[in-house]
């Protein structure tokens, strides 16, 4: 093992040591972050992602900046691997739960991930731009949770984590995001009403709800000097977020420090929204 990788093995706490997750949307932004937060702290991590050729090119990146972490690609190979697929249908849920339980034995952690935001004046909102979004962001989140939580319930002994990326455009409005903004109020409401069916099998649902974070679906817009200064002026903390900042309060939730927290809203925005009235 090299010299860095032992340094980042020795200063980073084993939070999910022998823990095996996964999550979907994995290869690019907060999810990639996630998942490299989650090799970090010792878990075995399974990557869905749409598995077209941008998506496949983007996990075998995530690949090598994962071996070069864990110590070498053999080691990375065992705790990492792909279920390409779209959430939209429901067995791309089913053979990734499949394949971390056949991998890795058991499944601990679940996080739904995978989102779409094309941002578009309402009034140019067409039928498909809104199929299209709530099929991704909302009837993925269910169908991919509902089958995580189908082997959480099940296996000996029950239960785990589910995290359920929702946003702060849950509890806001948003000009030119009327087809997104009601996903994310859906994923956020479907955790709460998911917390309370499922907490007899010990298994916690919980929602993290990201601020303006720089991720492939806004860099554009951030790129632009007066948006981005406009939206840090309205930010406490001075910065809008990058990925690695969801990264710590996913850990705090797939681990057994959140042990008696489920039903939980966790706004990681900078304190954006407290600062909006």
């Amino acid at each position: 093992m090299s010299s860095t990788s032992s340094t980042a093995t020795t200063c980073v706490p084993q939070l999910l040591a022998g823990k095996s997750m996964a999550i979907t949307g994995g290869v690019t932004g907060i999810g990639r972050a996630i998942a490299i937060g989650y090799l970090a702290h010792g878990a075995n991590v399974a990557i869905n992602h749409l598995g077209d050729p941008k998506s496949s090119e983007q996990y075998q990146s995530l690949v090598e900046e994962a071996s070069q972490s864990l110590g070498g690609t053999e080691e990375g190979q065992k705790r990492l691997m792909e279920v390409p697929g779209d959430v939209g249908d429901p067995e791309t849920g089913k053979k990734l739960v499949a394949a971390v339980v056949d991998k890795w034995g058991r499944l601990d952690v679940f996080i739904s991930n995978a989102g779409i935001c094309e941002f578009r004046e309402f009034l140019e909102i067409t039928p498909d731009l809104w199929n299209k979004t709530l099929t991704t962001n909302l009837t993925g989140a269910f169908n991919t949770i509902h089958a995580a939580a189908t082997q959480l319930a099940k296996q000996n002994p029950p239960g785990g984590s589910i995290i359920g990326i929702s946003s702060i455009s849950a509890l806001v409005g948003g000009a030119q995001q009327g087809h997104y903004t009601p996903t994310k109020a859906g994923v956020l409401s479907l955790i709460q009403s998911s917390a309370c069916a499922l907490g007899n099998y010990n298994i916690r649902c919980n929602a993290l709800l990201p601020g303006t974070i720089k991720t492939q679906l806004n860099e554009k817009d951030l790129d632009d000097d007066a948006k981005r200064k406009y939206m840090e002026g309205r930010i406490p903390l001075g910065r809008t977020g990058v990925p690695n900042d969801l990264a710590g309060p996913a850990v705090f939730l797939g681990s057994d420090l959140s042990g008696y927290v489920t039903g939980a809203q966790l706004l990681v925005d900078g304190g954006l929204f407290v600062n909006l009235q």
